[in-house]
């Protein structure tokens, strides 16, 4: 299938296209990285934009299961649903583990959903390195939410806020860390906060957890893209599908102010430069693994070694050699 064809597929919703070309993008094929170029920009064409939501949180704290919960509750709305499921990969075949497919049986079977899994490979940071070329596909295949859940890797964690408008964070009840929420981090990026497993004996919990994170949050400097009382804590059960209403409304008001008061252009545009700046410090990166700079580096380092060389001087030396031009 060439590009053509491709673009029109995805236009048209095909999801089966829509997957070919998640591959192709996520390929590092030097001739598959043009062609991904290519499709990326005849597709920005067209302008299309979704709802792009970040989630985020420790592994075990119900992230698929919330996915799951939320997603059936968007396409039962009428809204068409992409998740993009960062999962750890294999040591041995730099595939996922988990495969989180799987454990969303219900919203992978609804013909409203679309579901990814991508391994995070040596990326750090939560997310795949083409994540947000992910996300741009399934904006223009259009689907109306695109949820980014990634890996669960902590605190550092915030890379997946520069590819999303919201960024959630869910977290367990009597997680025993409540105070995080003064720190700086991933609690500081995040919009909207979500305890989890809000049901049965843990609701009391819960209640106390919340209203904890609740109070941590007023104590962080308040953000420009924030109207009052944002960000908030609030109650969830993606069990028992409780508190998803709300958490939605949430989203759509906070939304919606940015929409009215110029923050949501200007975050897109904000994040445009950043992805523009890792891709050059990426592309630098990738000129020390040809042949010749191995060679060269292994050259260097016997210098060293040998006091030769101040490692100062020989950092210099390979950089004036390798990554010039």
């Amino acid at each position: 299938m060439d590009t053509e064809q491709l673009k029109q597929k995805i236009l048209a919703g095909d999801r089966r296209a829509l997957a070919r070309a998640i591959t192709l993008v996520e390929s590092g094929r030097d001739d598959h990285r043009t062609k991904a170029q290519e499709l990326l920009s005849e597709l920005a064409k067209h302008k299309r934009q979704s709802l792009r939501i970040g989630l985020s949180g420790t592994p075990g704290v119900g992230k698929s299961t919330f996915i799951e919960s939320f997603g059936m509750m968007l396409t039962a709305l009428g809204l068409r649903v992409a998740v993009l499921a960062v999962d750890p990969s294999s040591a041995r075949s730099g595939g996922s583990i988990l495969g989180d497919k799987t454990r969303m049986e219900r919203l992978s079977r609804d013909k409203n959903a679309f579901i990814r899994p991508s391994p995070s490979q040596t990326h750090l940071g939560g997310v795949a390195r083409r994540s947000r070329e992910a996300v741009a596909l399934c904006e223009a295949a259009g689907f109306d939410v695109v949820l980014v859940e990634t890996v669960g890797v902590g605190q550092s964690e915030t890379v997946v806020a520069e590819m999303s408008d919201l960024f959630l964070l869910l977290l367990a009840p009597a997680g025993g860390d409540e105070l995080q929420g003064v720190k700086r981090g991933i609690m500081e990026m995040a919009d909207l906060i979500l305890v989890n497993k809000a049901d049965g004996p843990l609701k009391p919990v819960a209640t106390r957890t919340c209203a904890d994170y609740a109070g941590a949050l007023r104590l962080l400097r308040k953000r420009p893209q924030d109207p009052e009382g944002f960000p908030k804590a609030l109650m969830v059960s993606a069990v028992e599908e409780h508190g998803l209403e709300q958490a939605w409304e949430e989203m759509q008001a906070l939304t919606v102010w940015r929409r009215d008061n110029g923050h949501w252009e200007r975050r897109r545009a904000d994040q445009s430069c950043y992805w523009f700046d890792q891709e050059v410090r990426q592309a630098l990166l990738a000129r020390l693994h040809t042949a010749s700079a191995q060679s060269a580096m292994a050259e260097l380092s016997g210098q060293v070694a040998k006091g030769a060389l101040t490692p100062a001087a020989a950092a210099q030396q390979m950089l004036q050699d390798h990554l010039k031009g």
